[in-house]
């Protein structure tokens, strides 16, 4: 496949690298530079929802289950109505009912309060669960943090023999909050390569090398729309029925299976809308 024109309308918006697949194969690629891993930020999001995943698969939680009961012992004083009716399903949707956002990359590192978790109940649930789309990183965050305390281990260790391991991504760097948990919903450092190969995972609903990891109808799942906005189980909905892991500055892995195809890109990009559009319009109307 031809990049040039895509290269030449993305280049000047901060193209870095980008990876084309059609199925198994790689038809398209172009590198500003030498891959190294680079922080994917809200693309982490999406590794979190296959971590979420794996602990369904394995019986370690369910999706119906209510908050008041995942997170018993970090609940406020006074528990709203709303609250009450929300459950881990909420935490993967943007739409838990919460008007702020919080936990985003300029509040970390203010905080004077090492327990986030305790922090994240505080903010008023002034919706009912799934009738609100509010982009935060609570919800990501929680369910994080859920996984960890039900398999016992930080996210990074709990999904390397399940997933990083198979695509052969060797202990990547991974944000932490102040008490040792993995950031469930950003800081994750991967490279061009390794963040694409998600997205082929994906694409492979679950499937690599033949054997099946995780289980397709959870992929299947995570890619329909979700509650309130244009969002599914920590991946965006996009144009050509597709559904990516979307970072910040435009680190994407774009999965369309109508096309069996991935387009996965790092950049270091400030107007994003710009960059997906170029995506859509050079590569994807292409495949």
């Amino acid at each position: 496949m031809n990049l040039s024109s895509f290269v030449e309308a993305a280049k000047p918006l901060g193209l870095l690298g980008v990876k084309v697949n059609r199925g198994e194969e790689l038809i398209g690629e172009w590198l500003l530079e030498g891959e190294c891993r680079r922080n994917i930020y809200s693309a982490t999001k999406s590794f979190t929802s296959c971590a979420v995943g794996f602990a369904v698969q394995e019986g370690l939680l369910s999706l119906e289950e209510k908050l008041t009961e995942a997170f018993a012992g970090d609940m406020p004083e006074h528990i709203s109505e709303n609250l009450e009716k929300a459950t881990v399903r909420d935490l993967l949707t943007m739409c838990l009912g919460q008007e702020e956002s919080f936990l985003m990359a300029e509040q970390r590192p203010a905080l004077i309060e090492d327990d986030w978790v305790k922090l994240c109940f505080q903010i008023p649930f002034v919706h009912a669960p799934g009738s609100h789309f509010m982009y935060s990183n609570v919800g990501p965050y929680l369910a994080g943090i859920l996984v960890q305390r039900r398999c016992g281990c930080d996210l990074r260790s709990y999904l390397t023999p399940r997933l990083f391991s198979h695509l052969g991504i060797k202990r990547p760097t991974w944000e932490e909050d102040p008490m040792g948990n993995s950031f469930g919903a950003g800081g994750l450092f991967l490279t061009l390569t390794e963040l694409h190969k998600f997205g082929l995972f994906c694409l492979n609903e679950g499937r690599w090398n033949g054997k099946q990891l995780l289980r397709a109808e959870w992929i299947r799942e995570s890619a329909r729309q979700q509650g309130a906005g244009p969002y599914s189980y920590l991946f965006w909905r996009g144009e050509y029925n597709s559904f990516r892991a979307d970072g910040k500055y435009s680190q994407l892995s774009i999965i369309l299976p109508e096309q069996n195809a991935v387009v996965t890109t790092v950049a270091e990009c400030r107007q994003g809308d710009a960059f997906l559009h170029a995506i859509y319009e050079h590569i994807c109307s292409r495949l």
